[in-house]
């Protein structure tokens, strides 16, 4: 009983400054790594969709949890928002916050590592103007969507690094959003490579 007091006295401040950190990274990698692509390629890498469609409202969406994610976080390490977060005091233990921290380094390795695997093919949003061949292979052989599955991990592991009604809302919209946009994704997808992307569907499950 003692080691779990001391280790929750330690994994508590140490996951707070994690959680921080942590989106914050990730925040100022994807606006780089967006920016030096366009730098480099002359055109840009993410993509919104027509105005008012469903991907625009998917990524509008996912942007406004981001934005109050990386909010909450950061706050959290100069000011008690715990309260206002409505934490979840019997989940609130290091053993589940150091998972949550777990999760949320392999969800980032994974997405990181299935990005680059898809190189030059690697967008966000449906872009159907850029020629691209269709990716059968390697972790896609074993699900249509490994991205959006290795960042839903990272919400659950959100969730369990802050067990609150903030973070259960944000995985609840998150998984929502990533759902409806894998279906508008492999609806381009589909438009775009015609049988070929059939014949993927047939043989590939969407998630696992």
């Amino acid at each position: 009983m003692v080691f779990l007091d001391s280790f929750d006295t330690f994994a508590e401040p140490l996951v707070r400054y994690f959680l921080g950190i942590f989106f914050l990274m990730i925040g100022l990698q994807f606006t780089s790594r967006s920016l030096g692509l366009y730098a480099r390629m002359g055109y840009t890498f993410i993509n919104y969709g027509t105005r008012s469609s469903a991907g625009w409202w998917h990524r509008h969406i996912f942007n406004v949890f981001r934005a109050l994610i990386l909010a909450a976080v950061v706050a959290r390490i100069f000011v008690d928002i715990d309260p206002w977060l409505g934490v979840f005091g019997s989940l609130y233990y290091g053993p589940v916050l150091v998972a949550g921290m777990v999760f949320l380094l392999f969800s980032f390795s994974l997405v990181n590592y299935l990005q680059a695997y898809m190189h030059d093919d690697w967008r966000s949003g449906v872009d159907p103007k850029q020629d691209r061949h269709l990716l059968t292979e390697g972790p896609y052989s074993r699900s249509r969507n490994p991205v959006f599955l290795s960042v839903m991990l990272g919400q659950v592991g959100f969730f369990l690094a802050l067990p609150s009604a903030f973070s259960l809302v944000c995985l609840s919209a998150g998984i929502t959003v990533l759902i409806r946009q894998a279906k508008v994704e492999e609806k381009a997808l589909a438009d775009l490579f015609g049988d070929a992307y059939e014949a993927y569907r047939r043989r590939v499950p969407r998630w696992l």
